[in-house]
């Protein structure tokens, strides 16, 4: 079985009053009907600047008070991309600005959980997205 890390993920330009970071990994394409989230990381501090390769995935160590929640594999960390066969799948991954320094959700919590709480929050997003077949 194959280790699969997300992507080294860097930005910077944080607008004015950022108190924390919330990272998604989700893909739109997935046949759910509601699409499929990979990956989310919340209450990153506001000097974060860079996730590297294999963050959270216990070679990379995570600040404290920082979390990984439940994705749609029905775990926390990152999975990476597997779409079906012959499919070629978007997989966005987005940085949230905040201007609270936590937002209250545990490790249970969905995607669609957190981006409740992080629509409330947001002050930018900025995403980048990567095709996969």
């Amino acid at each position: 079985m194959a280790i699969i890390f997300q992507p080294h993920l860097a930005w910077d330009d944080v607008p004015a009053g950022t108190k924390s970071f919330v990272v998604t990994c989700y893909d739109p394409d997935a046949p759910t009907g509601s699409g499929w989230w990979h990956w989310v990381v919340v209450n990153l501090p506001a000097d974060t600047r860079v996730l590297p390769q294999g963050f959270g995935s216990g070679l990379v160590a995570m600040p404290d008070g920082v979390l990984q929640t439940r994705t749609d594999f029905g775990k926390t960390g990152y999975d990476g991309a597997a779409p079906p066969k012959g499919e070629t799948h978007r997989y966005i991954f987005t940085v949230h600005a905040l201007d609270v320094e936590r937002i209250d959700v545990d490790e249970g919590a969905s995607g669609a959980m957190v981006g409740f709480n992080v629509h409330f929050h947001s002050l930018a997003s900025a995403s980048i997205t990567a095709m996969f077949s």
